[in-house]
């Protein structure tokens, strides 16, 4: 039996500001008019982080905006939502984000079967060189491609 992925929101800026060491899937408690606009692709995770307090693993900064025939069932767009995992996982990513340089960043929002998941990765920052090096790196890629198609047209 296969389970079925649906991408709905992926944070592009991950993989350009961090290197991702660890990557984990984490369910998130959400209300029923978030679930409703989440289907509509109205969700955005650029700018947000998760942190653990007291033992539990929370999103901060995520941008679900309001749905449209929600009206009073409507949260807070920007509210602190909770990620569910099991505790020896939360309690291990506490751990290494207490090391320097690590955090802990969602890099996609997604519909696995009919529940709404999220992939938290496990990341540590670029430096300005790392980020030079990978733009090389991906413009030297790019102009062996070119060059490779270009050659073949003739």
């Amino acid at each position: 039996m296969k389970s079925s992925l649906k991408t709905i929101a992926q944070n592009k800026i991950v993989h350009r500001e961090y290197f991702v060491e660890e990557s984990y899937e984490a369910g998130i408690e959400l209300c029923g008019t978030e679930v409703k606009s989440i289907r509509n692709g109205r969700v955005n995770l650029k700018d947000s982080w998760c942190s653990v307090v007291e033992g539990e693993l929370f999103v901060n900064g995520m941008h679900i905006s309001p749905y449209e025939q929600g009206n009073i069932f409507n949260k807070d767009p920007m509210r602190v939502r909770k990620l569910l995992m099991h505790k020896r996982e939360i309690m291990k990513l506490y751990g290494m984000v207490k090391q320097t340089g690590y955090s802990l960043i969602p890099i996609s929002l997604y519909f696995k079967d009919s529940k709404v998941k999220m992939q938290v990765g496990l990341c540590k920052g670029k430096k300005l060189y790392d980020k030079r090096a990978d733009m090389a790196e991906k413009s030297a890629k790019r102009d062996m491609e070119r060059a490779i198609k270009e050659k073949q047209r003739f």
